[in-house]
């Protein structure tokens, strides 16, 4: 697909983001039963279109070698017929979850007599930018549009042709179900300006959404004149306390490393107490070399497994998104939560353990989106919270951490009723 020819980028991304709003407003008002409806028959269109599918992202896959992407980048381009019907699902998933705008959050009644209501109300426009994963474009447009919000999507040139497909089908369903033409728009031009061109529109799009690279990410929060809900990098961390079941922690170790390495959510950094570190890392390691996985560590960890290699301190920081994992022997729980503050990401990261005193600490002390006990990294995700499809997964405080799903792309405002109330 050729990038779009605009005379004029300026006014071509305003165009985009006027049109957004427009969709914004009449989503707002949108009934439920409309939303669930184009989920359902996206979903249909979706499984029934798989040949289409399959063709257009060969064509983004046979480009993939000139864009120079590794390994994990042409993993996550790849569009199976799997992730097909995972879209699918998704989009299923989304479709029966509650309608969130309108809800009652909170309502109280005053000394006087006025009824103060909480209401759910959508963000309106999001503008979200994101790298070759194609199966995102229709997770991110279910939950934008279920959760009442237009949204202007601009996916990597990695990736254009399989997201060009998957928009196509989408805005069929949307005329067929009577959602406003422009709830779902894919930005046609390639130009990276563009992307600088929407984050100088605040009085049109109301939150960028970047996910994707660290680069791209810092450069959207530079950019942005509007607020920027941030997905930064995923250095997770697996920590096997003194108490760990060691053939629990093993597994664990090696489904969060190993269940799909190029992912946000896959350990990049694997912490062992020293009390359990002469029995447990030659084991480990022994099914993580079975998985291809190179071990950097410290030099007690390089004594324990002599085929591991000196970790450095970058190593530590690193979100490897492959068949590598950073290792540390550590004296205690406190030593543990220490390294995880210092080089952690605040993604994800998990304890192994049987004491329950040390998971609590461990919960309490980790400054992470989701703290693990006992579980795999993995499972921080939207789906596997029950979210349905998430946009992303928010290593921010402010305004969504963690998964977002449709709640997440909420605000709120509040509605007054009263009998004639002045206030004196």
């Amino acid at each position: 697909m050729e990038a779009a020819a605009k005379p004029d980028l300026a006014a071509y991304c305003a165009d985009v983001a006027r049109r957004a709003k427009q969709a914004a407003s009449q989503l707002a008002t949108t009934a439920g039963a409309t939303k669930v409806a184009w989920l359902k028959k996206s979903a249909a269109l979706l499984r029934a279109s798989q040949a289409e599918l399959a063709a257009a992202n060969a064509k983004d896959l046979a480009a993939a070698p000139g864009y120079g992407l590794t390994d994990a980048q042409v993993d996550r381009l790849c569009l199976t017929a799997e992730r097909v019907e995972a879209m699918a699902t998704g989009l299923e998933e989304v479709a029966s979850l509650g309608e969130p705008i309108g809800t009652l959050i909170q309502s109280t009644i005053r000394p006087n007599g006025l009824q103060v209501n909480k209401i759910r109300v959508p963000l309106g426009v999001i503008f979200f930018i994101y790298e070759s994963r194609p199966n995102v474009t229709a997770d991110a447009a279910a939950i934008c549009v279920k959760s009442g919000n237009a949204v202007i999507l601009r996916g990597g040139k990695e990736a254009v042709h399989s997201s060009r497909a998957i928009v196509d089908l989408l805005t069929q369903t949307a005329e067929e179900t009577g959602l406003p033409e422009s709830a779902v728009q894919l930005v046609e031009t390639t130009d990276r300006e563009a992307v600088g061109e929407f984050l100088a529109l605040p009085e049109l799009i109301d939150v960028a959404i970047p996910r994707g690279g660290e680069g791209l990410i810092r450069r959207v929060a530079a950019e942005a004149r509007m607020p920027v809900i941030k997905h930064f990098a995923g250095n997770c961390h697996v920590y096997v306390d003194t108490a760990a079941d060691l053939v629990m922690a093993e597994q664990i170790v090696v489904n969060s490393k190993c269940q799909r390495m190029g992912v946000c959510n896959a350990a990049e950094s694997l912490l062992v107490h020293a009390d359990v570190a002469t029995e447990f890392l030659p084991a480990v390691a022994t099914a993580l070399a079975e998985k291809g996985v190179e071990i950097r560590g410290d030099e007690r960890t390089c004594e324990l497994v002599p085929a591991a290699n000196p970790a450095s301190e970058a190593d530590y920081a690193t979100e490897f998104l492959g068949p590598i994992i950073s290792a540390r022997i550590v004296g205690s729980l406190e030593d543990a939560i220490e390294h995880i503050n210092r080089y952690g990401s605040g993604h994800t990261d998990a304890i192994v353990t049987n004491d329950l005193s040390a998971s609590q600490a461990f919960a309490g002390g980790v400054d992470s989106s989701a703290v693990m006990v006992n579980a795999s990294t993995r499972f921080n995700d939207g789906g596997e919270f029950g979210l349905g499809a998430e946009i992303g997964i928010s290593t921010d405080k402010f305004h969504a951490r963690g998964p977002c799903g449709i709640e997440e792309l909420t605000s709120y405002k509040y509605v007054v009723q009263g009998n004639g109330q002045v206030r004196s």
